[in-house]
């Protein structure tokens, strides 16, 4: 019998693809990277085709290092990142670069249809305030700026539902994808076609929506010898990176939260029952019958990495003499300092941010500097910041009536014992970080498990597969002592919002 499974997973900077057995445990791993291209200030955007090709590289290397035969993979599942808008032709030809979930270059379109229809209006069928970073007003951006592009648009897909389509060649919208869109009903899962109209999105270039564990198509013979699958292997729609990873960390009853530390942060808290809060992001989980109530921050990781790459220098020196990685050596100044930073602040807005606050111009800012402040104080702060922004999301979540008790940690950020005892002390949550390292894509393979039948449920799925590694409890001392941290960090922003501005 087929017995594994192949998780795929479109992130920011690099696609992730493994090989998993039945028991959850990783075969082989491989990465394929690809540019995110700034244009202009407020932009950011990719091209899917280079997705692709990535895609294609790790997909052989991780079949050639796990020593299996291809035809023994008995499905393939894949995640994506948020609100693309890819736009292709009726021969599916990509047709312009599409702007990613940190693009902004929408907001004024954003600020008129807000207007017009009205906020309360979209908010009641959509679920989710229309923000730029939403695939909605990028859609109606490509028809004022690139009529040539716009004229030609058969479908507008998401990040797994093209690799879905490059893979089967069938066009498809998975239930977790839709909250990108503000003309998706969240109460109802399907698309409301009077706010299509009121919107200016053409119904017919949406694609069906089916289920995220739904078998759409197998590898096709083109796409098998492009990326080395076998021919007939069947594929599943897939979902949302964020979805997939809080499956991947065992989250799948109301209450159970993710803490995303990938590149953006963030959390996921899962709800069976419809709750919406304009400051926060509400979509379907990749469980059918299960939304997830989310806060998605744009300074998770991806804050570290910018700081290892600007000042990191004489840590990278030392690598080469050590073998000790950068961000370990950084993690390491930062455990000699002091809870609160000694005072030192730091707002991770990096590419503006998302919830709660929405403002896609807020700005990085460290509080604090004097000259007896170090590098250290500076990294401590960073995980601090990021922390911060998690705690505030979750007392929003809280107010909206979802509570979160213990957060299940996934990403690169928990590897890190400092910060995730960082995050639990903040919030004052436990946290537990299973077992994968993988969670992302984990959780799509374990979609085409059930898929396939492999699993009869994901009761079945994640009591085999997901495993806790080490838990964290908050520190009373610690949390007394960020209780002031955080006020300074909410006063910090409300004092410097008339600034950030466009």
């Amino acid at each position: 019998m087929k017995s594994y499974l192949l998780g795929i997973d479109i992130g920011t900077s690099a696609c992730k693809v493994a090989v998993f057995d039945k028991e959850g445990k990783v075969l082989a791993a491989a990465n394929g990277d690809y540019p995110v291209y700034y244009p202009q200030e407020g932009w950011a955007e990719q091209n899917p085709e280079e997705w692709w090709s990535a895609v294609c590289r790790a997909t052989k290397e991780t079949v050639q290092k796990a020593g299996i035969d291809p035809a023994e993979i008995a499905g393939v599942g894949i995640d994506g990142q948020s609100w693309s808008a890819i736009a292709l032709d009726k021969e599916g030809k990509v047709l312009t670069n599409t702007p990613i979930w940190m693009d902004t270059r929408a907001q004024e379109i954003c600020e008129r249809l807000n207007k017009k229809i009205g906020e309360d209006k979209i908010f009641e069928v959509a679920g989710n305030s229309l923000q730029p970073s939403y695939t909605t007003a990028k859609i109606i951006w490509y028809k004022e700026n690139l009529p040539e592009v716009y004229e030609k648009i058969d479908k507008i897909l998401q990040s797994n539902s093209f690799i879905a389509f490059k893979l089967t060649g069938a066009i498809t919208q998975d239930m977790s994808q839709g909250y990108g869109l503000h003309c998706f009903d969240m109460k109802k899962g399907c698309w409301d076609e009077e706010m299509c109209r009121h919107l200016g999105i053409p119904m017919e270039f949406l694609p069906e929506i089916c289920e995220c564990d739904h078998v759409v198509g197998s590898v096709t013979a083109k796409a098998a010898a492009e990326c080395g699958l076998a021919e007939g292997t069947p594929v599943v729609a897939g979902g949302l990176d964020a979805a997939c990873g809080t499956l991947g960390a065992g989250v799948i009853h109301p209450g159970e939260t993710q803490e995303q530390g990938g590149q953006a942060g963030g959390m996921s808290i899962c709800i069976d029952e419809y709750k919406a809060d304009p400051r926060l992001i509400l979509g379907y989980h990749v469980i059918p019958g299960k939304w997830l109530l989310q806060g998605g921050t744009t300074g998770g990781g991806g804050v570290m990495r910018w700081f290892e790459r600007e000042f990191a220098d004489y840590e990278r020196m030392m690598k080469e003499q050590t073998g000790a990685s950068s961000l370990n050596q950084l993690n390491e100044i930062a455990e000699k300092i002091n809870p609160g930073s000694d005072g030192v602040v730091f707002l991770p807005y990096m590419s503006g941010e998302r919830s709660p606050i929405w403002n896609p111009y807020a700005k990085g800012v460290f509080y604090g500097l004097d000259f007896a402040k170090t590098k250290g104080h500076m990294v401590r702060a960073c995980m601090e910041g990021v922390a911060l922004s998690l705690r505030h999301n979750l007392e929003v979540a809280e107010a909206a009536g979802a509570n979160a008790e213990v957060l299940r940690a996934m990403g690169g950020s928990a590897n890190s014992l400092l910060w995730t005892q960082i995050k639990s002390d903040i919030t004052g949550k436990p946290i537990v970080v299973p077992a994968s390292d993988t969670a992302t894509t984990l959780g799509a393979a374990l979609l085409a498990g059930v898929g396939v039948g492999l699993y009869k449920d994901y009761d079945e799925a994640v009591s085999i597969t997901v495993k806790e590694t080490r838990r964290h409890e908050p520190n009373p001392e610690n949390k007394e002592v960020y209780d002031k941290t955080y006020e300074t960090y909410l006063e910090l922003y409300k004092s410097l919002a008339h600034m950030m501005t466009k």
